[in-house]
């Protein structure tokens, strides 16, 4: 029996021109260390025994375009089996929702997971620009799948839960899962409430 896939989407960042991106690159903390986060070994060893984890490298992640990833988005589907699991983490979160919102996906989603996704351009600090912009008809998501699944931190200075309530709005069949422990924007080792949802949908 073939492993159920996962498909993720990375976050990443959008900028209103190229002054700002290079400022960005000229300012951003540099850390030699290296970072755990949940998706990488510990998704790894907590569903990859019963799934085939795939992990695009996104065009331009640190100065993103809709475009550009909705092309290399939709390389990836005909690779794709029915029933398989769509995660998409922060910038990759409202790629999945406007993609899903605006195109009929032509395999079985099983799931539908979105990590802190940004509704609109309201956040601190941040740019939402690039093409990433919902329309005001979200409906399609459903069409697509039935079973939807956000998470959103209660700490989270990046994506605040002002925007869970946006999506609870549009999409009120949808469930949302609020973590208290998530290190803000879900920069943590361990995500268990994901991996319970995850493994709810492999049979």
């Amino acid at each position: 029996m073939q492993k159920r896939q996962i498909l993720f989407i990375h976050g990443g960042m959008t900028f209103k021109n190229r002054a700002d991106y290079l400022n960005f690159l000229k300012n951003v903390e540099i850390k030699l260390e290296s970072r755990k986060r949940w998706h990488e070994d510990y998704l790894k060893k907590s569903v990859g025994n019963f799934c085939d984890i795939i992990k695009p490298r996104m065009p331009l992640a640190d100065n993103a375009r809709y475009e550009d990833w909705k092309i290399f988005f939709e390389r990836h589907i005909p690779l794709l089996r029915n029933g398989v699991i769509l995660i998409g983490s922060s910038l990759g979160g409202i790629f999945l929702a406007r993609y899903l919102s605006e195109n009929i996906f032509p395999k079985k989603i099983k799931a539908v997971l979105l990590v802190a996704p940004p509704f609109d351009n309201s956040l601190q600090g941040e740019d939402l620009v690039g093409g990433f912009k919902l329309k005001g008809d979200l409906s399609l998501i459903e069409k697509n799948c039935k079973n939807i699944y956000f998470f959103f931190s209660s700490d989270d200075a990046c994506v605040p839960l002002e925007h869970a309530y946006k999506y609870r709005k549009k999409l009120p069949r949808a469930d949302f899962v609020i973590c208290d422990k998530a290190n803000g924007h879900f920069k943590v080792s361990q995500f268990p409430e994901i991996v319970k949802v995850i493994k709810a949908h492999l049979k």
